[in-house]
């Protein structure tokens, strides 16, 4: 099970909290970013002790979409594998892998391969999608993708841990077959946002949970309820809450806690009194998004491991 998996062991604790990156880590707003400088940010948010690396699953440009910007531009699996050839030891996050339009078992394929290749490494975030012209370019039914993704979530399990399961669904069939390679420990996977769930089959299925920005007293709420639905299914367990959170990081180490759509826009000490609050009502896991900063990435990236992730060292 993922309880002496090496890369949730060391990412995720009770009562803690660790960071993460979102790719690109790259100054880009409404634009397609540039990837030219990722890897070598890449092994510097190693070197800085960020925990994860986490990669968008955008298939179609669409420039209707809130978010035009083409996710990290190349295929997510694909390009974490490459990241992950380039790093020693920083995990590497899916936030989150689209599962209705994925074949589940080019899924299991894919995934287990990446495990045994980096093992212990991957992180494996997984929602219900909502960028429509993917689903149209797919010609998957986005308002049937509730059941999709149930469907695809319960075949990839199926084939990714079991030895020649019989299985028949929507997808295929699986009969005196088998996916190979197997893992050889459960992937942590977490569920983002409700992937069109219930909160209790978030909390009954998952591993942990992506749910998106809030002030944290609207999130203490949501983890509140999420956590007693986790008791429920359960016991005493924990089970880790992972929170996205584009950030501005300013110049002026006082500057003072400002909204930003979906985030903040601050100076480092009131950044650090902002985490402390995510911290105490049970947030994880932060993955800070850099897009937006008007200083260079990198310079923010190196203040952040420097003056922010020292207060926060698990012990």
């Amino acid at each position: 099970m993922f309880y002496n998996h090496q890369g949730y062991q060391s990412m995720l604790k009770e009562d803690h909290i660790t960071f993460g990156l979102t790719v690109p880590m790259d100054n880009y707003d409404q634009s397609p970013p540039s990837m030219s400088e990722q890897v070598n940010r890449s092994i510097l948010a190693e070197e800085l002790g960020f925990h994860c690396l986490w990669l968008q699953d955008v298939l179609l440009e669409d420039p209707t979409f809130e978010d035009p910007a083409t996710g990290q531009i190349y295929d997510s699996l694909i390009y974490l594998t490459y990241l992950a050839s380039h790093t020693k030891s920083i995990n590497l996050g899916t936030a989150a892998l689209v599962m209705p339009l994925r074949h589940p078992l080019r899924t299991a394929k894919e995934v287990a391969s990446i495990e045994n290749l980096f093992p212990e490494r991957l992180m494996f975030g997984i929602s219900s999608g909502d960028r429509r012209k993917d689903f149209e370019g797919l010609n998957i039914p986005i308002m049937e993708r509730s059941e999709w993704f149930r469907e695809a979530y319960s075949t990839f399990n199926e084939a990714i841990y079991k030895e020649f399961p019989n299985l028949k669904s929507r997808f295929g069939t699986l009969e005196k077959s088998n996916i190979v390679p197997k893992p050889a420990k459960r992937i942590p996977t977490f569920m983002t946002g409700y992937c069109q769930q219930t909160l209790d089959w978030v909390a009954e299925h998952g591993d942990g949970w992506m749910f998106y920005p809030q002030r944290p007293e609207q999130q203490k709420r949501t983890i509140q309820e999420y956590r007693t639905k986790v008791k429920h299914y359960h016991g005493d367990v924990f089970r880790p809450f992972i929170m996205p959170l584009p950030l501005q990081l300013e110049e002026n180490s006082d500057a003072p806690v400002e909204k930003i759509p979906a985030g903040y826009k601050v100076g480092r000490n009131g950044l650090l009194q902002l985490i402390e609050q995510y911290r105490s009502i049970g947030v994880n896991h932060l993955m800070f998004g850099l897009s937006k900063n008007k200083r260079p990435v990198a310079e923010v990236m190196q203040e952040l491991g420097e003056e922010i992730l020292p207060h926060f060292r698990n012990p």
